[in-house]
Protein backbone atom coordinates (compact mmCIF):
# COMPACT_ATOMS: atom_id res chain seq x y z
CA UNK A 1 0.00 0.00 0.00
CA UNK A 2 1.40 3.85 -0.30
CA UNK A 3 2.77 5.53 2.25
CA UNK A 4 0.21 7.25 3.85
CA UNK A 5 0.15 9.26 7.15
CA UNK A 6 -2.42 11.10 9.07
CA UNK A 7 -1.73 12.96 12.91
CA UNK A 8 -2.44 8.90 14.46
CA UNK A 9 -2.07 6.53 11.59
CA UNK A 10 0.94 5.47 9.60
CA UNK A 11 0.73 3.25 7.10
CA UNK A 12 4.55 2.63 5.24
CA UNK A 13 4.67 -0.66 2.64
CA UNK A 14 2.73 -3.80 4.62
CA UNK A 15 3.64 -1.70 7.69
CA UNK A 16 0.43 -0.26 9.90
CA UNK A 17 1.35 1.88 13.14
CA UNK A 18 -1.03 3.94 15.63
CA UNK A 19 0.05 6.43 18.01
CA UNK A 20 -0.93 5.34 21.42
CA UNK A 21 -3.39 8.19 22.36
CA UNK A 22 -3.29 6.42 26.06
CA UNK A 23 0.76 7.72 26.25
CA UNK A 24 -0.06 11.37 25.09
CA UNK A 25 0.98 14.57 25.83
CA UNK A 26 3.87 13.37 27.94
CA UNK A 27 4.77 10.50 24.87
CA UNK A 28 4.33 9.79 21.36
CA UNK A 29 4.73 6.30 20.97
CA UNK A 30 4.34 4.83 17.89
CA UNK A 31 2.30 1.20 18.23
CA UNK A 32 2.08 -1.47 15.63
CA UNK A 33 -1.26 -2.56 14.28
CA UNK A 34 -0.63 -5.28 12.27
CA UNK A 35 -2.55 -8.10 12.65
CA UNK A 36 -6.34 -8.16 14.13
CA UNK A 37 -6.11 -8.85 17.75
CA UNK A 38 -3.08 -6.16 17.88
CA UNK A 39 -5.89 -3.36 16.69
CA UNK A 40 -9.09 -4.73 18.67
CA UNK A 41 -6.59 -4.46 21.76
CA UNK A 42 -5.78 -0.67 20.66
CA UNK A 43 -9.58 0.11 20.11
CA UNK A 44 -10.38 -1.52 23.62
CA UNK A 45 -7.79 0.27 25.48
CA UNK A 46 -8.44 3.59 23.51
CA UNK A 47 -5.05 3.97 22.31
CA UNK A 48 -6.96 4.16 19.38
CA UNK A 49 -10.26 6.45 20.00
CA UNK A 50 -12.50 8.65 18.12
CA UNK A 51 -15.45 7.12 16.25
CA UNK A 52 -13.77 8.19 12.76
CA UNK A 53 -10.51 7.07 13.52
CA UNK A 54 -11.77 3.74 14.72
CA UNK A 55 -13.71 3.36 11.40
CA UNK A 56 -10.44 4.09 9.12
CA UNK A 57 -8.08 2.11 11.12
CA UNK A 58 -10.10 -0.62 10.89
CA UNK A 59 -10.38 -0.90 7.27
CA UNK A 60 -6.85 0.55 6.71
CA UNK A 61 -5.88 -2.69 8.14
CA UNK A 62 -8.57 -5.04 6.39
CA UNK A 63 -6.69 -3.63 3.28
CA UNK A 64 -3.38 -4.37 4.50
CA UNK A 65 -4.19 -8.17 5.56
CA UNK A 66 -5.69 -8.65 2.19
CA UNK A 67 -2.31 -7.22 0.18
CA UNK A 68 -0.80 -9.71 2.46
CA UNK A 69 -2.65 -12.07 0.97
CA UNK A 70 -5.16 -13.04 2.97
CA UNK A 71 -8.21 -15.70 1.79
CA UNK A 72 -11.22 -14.13 0.88
CA UNK A 73 -13.00 -16.22 4.34
CA UNK A 74 -10.20 -14.95 6.75
CA UNK A 75 -10.96 -11.46 5.66
CA UNK A 76 -14.56 -11.91 6.09
CA UNK A 77 -13.98 -13.08 10.00
CA UNK A 78 -11.64 -10.51 10.22
CA UNK A 79 -14.33 -7.73 9.43
CA UNK A 80 -16.75 -9.07 11.78
CA UNK A 81 -14.61 -9.47 14.58
CA UNK A 82 -13.33 -5.92 13.71
CA UNK A 83 -17.11 -4.49 13.72
CA UNK A 84 -17.56 -6.21 17.19
CA UNK A 85 -14.70 -3.68 18.87
CA UNK A 86 -16.77 -0.92 19.74
CA UNK A 87 -20.69 -1.02 19.87
CA UNK A 88 -21.61 2.26 20.12
CA UNK A 89 -19.55 4.43 17.54
CA UNK A 90 -21.25 3.56 14.15
CA UNK A 91 -18.44 5.01 11.94
CA UNK A 92 -16.78 1.52 12.34
CA UNK A 93 -20.14 -0.18 11.01
CA UNK A 94 -20.45 2.34 8.04
CA UNK A 95 -16.75 2.09 7.10
CA UNK A 96 -16.71 -1.82 7.22
CA UNK A 97 -20.16 -2.31 5.35
CA UNK A 98 -17.93 -0.48 2.28
CA UNK A 99 -15.12 -2.90 2.74
CA UNK A 100 -17.15 -5.97 3.09
CA UNK A 101 -18.96 -4.71 -0.78
CA UNK A 102 -15.16 -4.49 -1.86
CA UNK A 103 -14.49 -7.91 -0.37
CA UNK A 104 -17.36 -9.27 -2.93
CA UNK A 105 -15.31 -7.59 -5.98
CA UNK A 106 -13.56 -10.71 -8.10
CA UNK A 107 -10.20 -8.61 -7.40
CA UNK A 108 -10.86 -8.15 -3.60
CA UNK A 109 -7.51 -7.21 -2.46
CA UNK A 110 -7.19 -4.15 -4.93
CA UNK A 111 -10.61 -3.33 -4.04
CA UNK A 112 -10.08 -2.89 0.09
CA UNK A 113 -6.90 -1.14 -1.04
CA UNK A 114 -8.74 1.16 -2.87
CA UNK A 115 -11.70 1.58 -0.69
CA UNK A 116 -9.81 2.06 2.33
CA UNK A 117 -7.52 4.69 0.68
CA UNK A 118 -10.78 6.39 -0.16
CA UNK A 119 -12.29 6.56 3.32
CA UNK A 120 -9.21 8.46 4.19
CA UNK A 121 -9.31 10.99 1.43
CA UNK A 122 -13.18 11.49 1.91
CA UNK A 123 -12.65 11.84 5.91
CA UNK A 124 -10.04 14.44 5.23
CA UNK A 125 -12.14 16.51 3.04
CA UNK A 126 -14.90 16.49 4.93
CA UNK A 127 -13.37 17.50 8.50
CA UNK A 128 -13.09 20.50 5.89
CA UNK A 129 -16.37 20.96 4.81
CA UNK A 130 -17.81 20.29 8.51
CA UNK A 131 -15.36 23.38 9.49
CA UNK A 132 -16.14 25.56 7.32
CA UNK A 133 -19.76 25.09 7.58
CA UNK A 134 -19.59 25.24 11.51
CA UNK A 135 -17.35 28.53 11.55
CA UNK A 136 -20.38 30.09 9.86
CA UNK A 137 -22.17 29.77 13.21
CA UNK A 138 -19.23 30.89 15.61
CA UNK A 139 -19.84 34.66 16.18
CA UNK A 140 -16.63 37.06 16.40
CA UNK A 141 -14.85 36.94 20.03
CA UNK A 142 -16.52 33.56 21.02
CA UNK A 143 -15.51 31.72 24.50
CA UNK A 144 -16.25 27.73 23.30
CA UNK A 145 -16.77 24.79 25.12
CA UNK A 146 -16.11 21.50 23.99
CA UNK A 147 -16.01 17.91 25.26
CA UNK A 148 -13.78 14.98 24.97
CA UNK A 149 -11.19 14.80 21.98
CA UNK A 150 -12.54 16.03 17.98
CA UNK A 151 -9.77 16.72 16.58
CA UNK A 152 -6.92 15.19 14.39
CA UNK A 153 -6.34 12.70 16.82
CA UNK A 154 -9.79 11.48 16.16
CA UNK A 155 -10.09 11.75 12.17
CA UNK A 156 -7.92 11.40 9.56
CA UNK A 157 -8.19 15.51 8.92
CA UNK A 158 -8.10 18.36 11.35
CA UNK A 159 -11.00 17.17 13.19
CA UNK A 160 -15.01 17.50 13.80
CA UNK A 161 -16.46 20.16 16.16
CA UNK A 162 -12.72 20.86 17.25
CA UNK A 163 -11.97 21.27 13.82
CA UNK A 164 -14.74 23.72 13.21
CA UNK A 165 -13.09 25.76 16.58
CA UNK A 166 -9.24 26.21 14.92
CA UNK A 167 -10.87 27.27 11.45
CA UNK A 168 -13.22 29.49 13.62
CA UNK A 169 -9.81 30.81 15.41
CA UNK A 170 -8.23 31.01 11.81
CA UNK A 171 -10.92 33.60 11.00
CA UNK A 172 -10.13 35.92 13.87
CA UNK A 173 -13.42 34.32 15.66
CA UNK A 174 -12.22 32.92 18.96
CA UNK A 175 -11.00 34.37 22.05
CA UNK A 176 -11.24 31.86 24.14
CA UNK A 177 -11.77 27.73 24.14
CA UNK A 178 -13.24 26.23 27.74
CA UNK A 179 -11.63 22.48 27.45
CA UNK A 180 -13.49 19.92 29.54
CA UNK A 181 -10.91 17.21 30.94
CA UNK A 182 -13.61 14.42 30.37
CA UNK A 183 -13.81 12.00 32.77
CA UNK A 184 -12.76 9.78 33.19
CA UNK A 185 -10.21 9.36 30.45
CA UNK A 186 -8.61 13.02 30.75
CA UNK A 187 -9.08 13.03 26.95
CA UNK A 188 -9.76 16.83 27.08
CA UNK A 189 -6.92 17.66 29.26
CA UNK A 190 -4.25 15.18 27.41
CA UNK A 191 -5.79 15.42 23.88
CA UNK A 192 -7.75 18.16 23.44
CA UNK A 193 -5.43 20.56 25.22
CA UNK A 194 -2.48 19.34 23.25
CA UNK A 195 -4.23 19.84 19.87
CA UNK A 196 -5.05 23.08 20.42
CA UNK A 197 -1.67 24.50 21.98
CA UNK A 198 -0.23 22.73 18.84
CA UNK A 199 -2.42 24.83 16.90
CA UNK A 200 -1.67 28.13 18.84
CA UNK A 201 -5.54 28.46 19.86
CA UNK A 202 -5.77 30.12 23.23
CA UNK A 203 -7.78 27.42 25.80
CA UNK A 204 -8.25 27.49 29.65
CA UNK A 205 -8.29 23.34 30.80
CA UNK A 206 -11.58 22.99 33.20
CA UNK A 207 -12.82 20.16 35.33
CA UNK A 208 -16.23 18.90 33.76
CA UNK A 209 -17.73 20.22 36.79
CA UNK A 210 -16.89 23.39 36.57
CA UNK A 211 -18.81 24.68 33.09
CA UNK A 212 -22.25 25.31 35.27
CA UNK A 213 -20.57 27.87 36.94
CA UNK A 214 -18.74 29.54 33.71
CA UNK A 215 -22.14 29.23 31.78
CA UNK A 216 -23.98 31.02 34.84
CA UNK A 217 -21.24 34.12 34.52
CA UNK A 218 -22.13 34.65 31.32
CA UNK A 219 -18.54 33.04 30.25
CA UNK A 220 -19.19 30.64 27.75
CA UNK A 221 -21.06 31.50 24.16
CA UNK A 222 -21.44 27.94 22.75
CA UNK A 223 -21.03 24.92 23.25
CA UNK A 224 -19.04 22.18 20.35
CA UNK A 225 -19.28 18.67 20.64
CA UNK A 226 -18.55 15.48 18.57
CA UNK A 227 -20.94 12.39 17.83
CA UNK A 228 -20.29 8.45 17.87
CA UNK A 229 -23.77 7.89 16.45
CA UNK A 230 -26.68 10.33 15.39
CA UNK A 231 -30.34 8.10 15.25
CA UNK A 232 -33.04 9.05 13.15
CA UNK A 233 -34.82 11.18 15.38
CA UNK A 234 -31.36 13.38 15.86
CA UNK A 235 -30.49 11.97 19.46
CA UNK A 236 -27.10 12.16 19.49
CA UNK A 237 -24.83 9.37 21.65
CA UNK A 238 -21.04 10.86 22.63
CA UNK A 239 -18.63 10.94 25.26
CA UNK A 240 -20.31 10.47 28.69
CA UNK A 241 -20.87 14.12 29.81
CA UNK A 242 -22.06 15.49 26.67
CA UNK A 243 -25.98 15.31 27.96
CA UNK A 244 -25.19 17.39 31.07
CA UNK A 245 -23.71 19.87 28.79
CA UNK A 246 -26.55 19.93 26.67
CA UNK A 247 -28.94 20.12 30.07
CA UNK A 248 -27.01 23.26 30.74
CA UNK A 249 -26.30 25.09 27.75
CA UNK A 250 -30.27 24.84 27.50
CA UNK A 251 -31.46 26.28 30.90
CA UNK A 252 -29.12 28.86 30.26
CA UNK A 253 -29.61 29.65 26.64
CA UNK A 254 -26.43 29.03 25.43
CA UNK A 255 -26.24 27.55 21.74
CA UNK A 256 -25.10 23.70 21.64
CA UNK A 257 -23.90 22.29 18.08
CA UNK A 258 -22.55 18.74 16.92
CA UNK A 259 -20.37 18.34 14.68
CA UNK A 260 -19.89 15.06 12.34
CA UNK A 261 -19.53 13.67 9.10
CA UNK A 262 -22.64 12.00 7.57
CA UNK A 263 -20.79 8.61 8.75
CA UNK A 264 -21.94 9.05 12.43
CA UNK A 265 -25.67 9.31 11.01
CA UNK A 266 -27.48 6.20 11.67
CA UNK A 267 -31.12 5.88 10.31
CA UNK A 268 -32.22 2.47 11.12
CA UNK A 269 -31.67 3.39 14.64
CA UNK A 270 -34.73 5.14 15.61
CA UNK A 271 -33.66 7.06 18.65
CA UNK A 272 -31.27 7.36 21.44
CA UNK A 273 -32.72 4.53 23.31
CA UNK A 274 -31.68 2.35 20.89
CA UNK A 275 -27.87 2.87 20.76
CA UNK A 276 -25.94 0.52 22.63
CA UNK A 277 -23.96 2.24 25.35
CA UNK A 278 -20.32 0.74 25.76
CA UNK A 279 -19.71 -0.07 29.53
CA UNK A 280 -15.93 0.43 30.60
CA UNK A 281 -13.57 -1.38 33.57
CA UNK A 282 -14.41 0.13 37.18
CA UNK A 283 -10.09 1.08 36.99
CA UNK A 284 -10.64 3.96 34.71
CA UNK A 285 -13.03 5.15 37.50
CA UNK A 286 -11.06 4.07 41.14
CA UNK A 287 -7.77 5.51 40.14
CA UNK A 288 -5.29 6.28 36.56
CA UNK A 289 -2.64 4.62 35.54
CA UNK A 290 -0.17 6.29 32.91
CA UNK A 291 3.11 6.58 31.50
CA UNK A 292 3.62 7.67 35.33
CA UNK A 293 2.45 4.17 36.80
CA UNK A 294 -0.73 3.28 38.36
CA UNK A 295 -2.79 4.71 41.60
CA UNK A 296 -5.53 3.76 43.00
CA UNK A 297 -7.55 6.08 45.38
CA UNK A 298 -10.89 4.39 45.88
CA UNK A 299 -11.71 1.51 47.49
CA UNK A 300 -11.04 -1.86 46.29
CA UNK A 301 -13.96 -3.38 46.50
CA UNK A 302 -16.18 -0.71 45.20
CA UNK A 303 -19.13 -0.87 42.65
CA UNK A 304 -18.53 1.13 39.82
CA UNK A 305 -21.07 2.12 36.92
CA UNK A 306 -19.01 3.55 33.92
CA UNK A 307 -21.24 4.08 30.64
CA UNK A 308 -18.05 5.33 27.97
CA UNK A 309 -21.34 7.55 26.45
CA UNK A 310 -24.71 9.30 27.08
CA UNK A 311 -27.23 10.36 24.52
CA UNK A 312 -28.67 13.72 24.11
CA UNK A 313 -32.08 14.20 23.05
CA UNK A 314 -32.21 16.11 19.79
CA UNK A 315 -34.85 18.66 21.30
CA UNK A 316 -31.44 19.96 23.30
CA UNK A 317 -29.25 20.49 20.06
CA UNK A 318 -29.17 24.03 18.00
CA UNK A 319 -28.03 22.44 15.27
CA UNK A 320 -25.95 19.48 13.51
CA UNK A 321 -22.91 20.50 11.40
CA UNK A 322 -22.39 17.41 9.15
CA UNK A 323 -19.97 17.86 5.47
CA UNK A 324 -22.61 18.17 3.65
CA UNK A 325 -23.72 21.69 5.58
CA UNK A 326 -26.22 22.39 9.00
CA UNK A 327 -28.84 20.89 9.68
CA UNK A 328 -31.61 22.50 11.70
CA UNK A 329 -33.77 21.17 14.69
CA UNK A 330 -36.72 22.03 11.85
CA UNK A 331 -35.39 19.75 9.48
CA UNK A 332 -34.84 16.83 11.72
CA UNK A 333 -38.34 17.08 12.83
CA UNK A 334 -39.30 16.23 9.16
CA UNK A 335 -37.11 13.52 8.74
CA UNK A 336 -34.04 15.07 7.42
CA UNK A 337 -31.58 11.75 9.25
CA UNK A 338 -34.37 9.22 8.53
CA UNK A 339 -33.75 9.08 5.31
CA UNK A 340 -30.21 9.49 5.18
Amino acid sequence: MQTLQTTSLRVEGNQFWILDQQALPQQKNWLPADSVEALVGHIHALRVRGAPLIGLSASLLLALLAERGESREALAAALETLRAARPTAVNLMNNLDRMRSALAQPDHATALVTEALRLVEEDRALCERIAHAGAALVTPGSRLLTHCNTGGLATAGRGTALGVIAHAFEAGKVANVWVDETRPLLQGGRLTAWELGEWGVPYQLITDSMAASLMAQGEVDAVWVGADRIAANGDVANKIGTYSLAVLAHYHGIPFYVAAPQTTLDPACPNGAAIPIEQRAATEITGVAGSFGAVQWAPENARVYNPAFDVTPAALIGGWVLDSGVVTPAQVRDGAFATA
